[in-house]
């Protein structure tokens, strides 16, 4: 269903349409020459979805995997908790082999295999009322935790300094604000004046089609470059800080993000340019001792040698290495931005401490 003339911004990226059993996206493969949105009803449609990228950003994968296997789940015919119980297993896993490196995917699913686990002793139709309702948390906490993470990274950076951006974690990445646009977007509202440089970034120029997209959409002062332009700009003294999300961070602080992440990292580290990774609690994941333990994901190869070109730009048998993310080393970052505040090396123990925040607030 293609919409006109409203705000990319008015959308939501992912929504539950409970009377019609879908969870309904925008397709950002489609952005920015036409909004889009599809209704996914299916385990296989979802699946696709979360493969192909039409939903995207660590935060949304997880919204949208626990609005997708909610829907499944109604689909479950039976009243008798093991036959529902094992459907609802071989549904999840499906679901969370659609993308191996985004951390949030399998946290949401496992959020959701608990709440069927622990009301065991209920009907049927009450696990799923259940289960409802926690995808319906999974999306509010979502809002609330971006809305930290932009209080805590805008105390980072001044009125005026000018940031730069690699991929999108943007509203399209999350629920509302962004993880790392969520100082952006709250230094738009308060008059702070930022300059933001956005890398077109590869897989799928996620950079030019919806960073830029979103931030002009919102009426920020956003330049698109080239990911190979980011040393000039810094270089130029046009960037006072990086402000970047994640798809996983690893328990010393290494981080995975959208491929070409370190690259920027390591020339911010030359020119003095503070590198901060904005993640939620969700994607920093404590069972993963470092970078090189995280899976990285790999693109097919077209994405590379034809497919945003009228004709193919490279030549027939050409072998193409295309994964989607890096990790950036933990020595490169000057700290992770979270929504109880921001971790500072050694990471090892701040992140250690996040989570005792975690554990004794009642944030969320």
């Amino acid at each position: 269903m293609q919409q006109k003339n409203k705000n990319i911004m008015d959308y939501d990226t992912v929504r539950l349409d409970d009377k019609n059993d879908a969870v309904v996206i925008i397709d950002q493969t489609k952005l920015p020459s036409s909004i889009e949105l599809l209704s996914l009803k299916t385990a296989q449609e979802i699946w696709d979805a979360i493969y192909l990228l039409k939903v995207r950003g660590a935060p949304a994968i997880g919204v949208a995997a626990a609005y997708g296997i909610y829907v499944l789940a109604k689909q479950i015919q039976t009243e008798d908790y093991d036959i529902f119980y094992q459907e609802f297993v071989k549904r999840k896993e499906y679901l969370d082999s659609s993308r191996p490196t985004a951390v949030n995917l399998s946290w949401a699913l496992n959020r959701m295999l608990n709440v069927v686990k622990e009301h065991k002793a209920e009907t049927v139709a009450s696990i799923k009322e259940q289960l409802r309702q926690e995808a319906v948390n999974i999306q509010v906490e979502d809002i609330k935790v971006c809305k930290m993470i932009g209080e805590y990274g805008l105390a980072l950076v001044k009125p005026g300094d000018g940031i730069l951006t690699h991929c999108n974690a943007g509203q399209l990445a999350t629920s509302k604000y962004g993880t790392a646009t969520a100082p952006i977007y709250l230094g738009q509202e308060r008059g702070y004046g930022f300059r933001v440089f956005a890398d077109e970034t590869r897989p799928l120029l996620q950079g030019a089609r919806l960073t830029a997209f979103e931030l002009q959409s919102s009426g920020v002062d956003v330049t698109l470059i080239c990911d190979n332009m980011s040393a000039t700009v810094m270089k130029n003294g046009w960037v006072d800080a990086v402000f970047v999300g994640c798809d996983r961070v690893a328990a010393n602080g290494d981080a995975a993000n959208k491929i070409g992440t370190s690259v920027v990292a390591a020339v911010a580290k030359y020119y003095d340019v503070p590198v901060y990774i904005c993640a939620p609690t969700s994607t920093i994941d404590m069972n993963t001792p470092t970078g090189a333990d995280i899976k990285i994901e790999q693109r097919p190869a077209e994405e590379v040698t034809e497919m945003w070109y009228k004709e193919r730009m490279a030549p027939e048998g050409v072998k193409v290495f295309n994964p989607a993310f890096d990790v950036t080393d933990h020595e490169l970052i000057a700290g992770i931005v979270t929504e109880y505040g921001v971790a500072r090396a050694p990471y090892t123990e701040s992140l250690k401490e996040i989570f005792s925040l975690k554990e004794k607030s009642k944030f969320i």
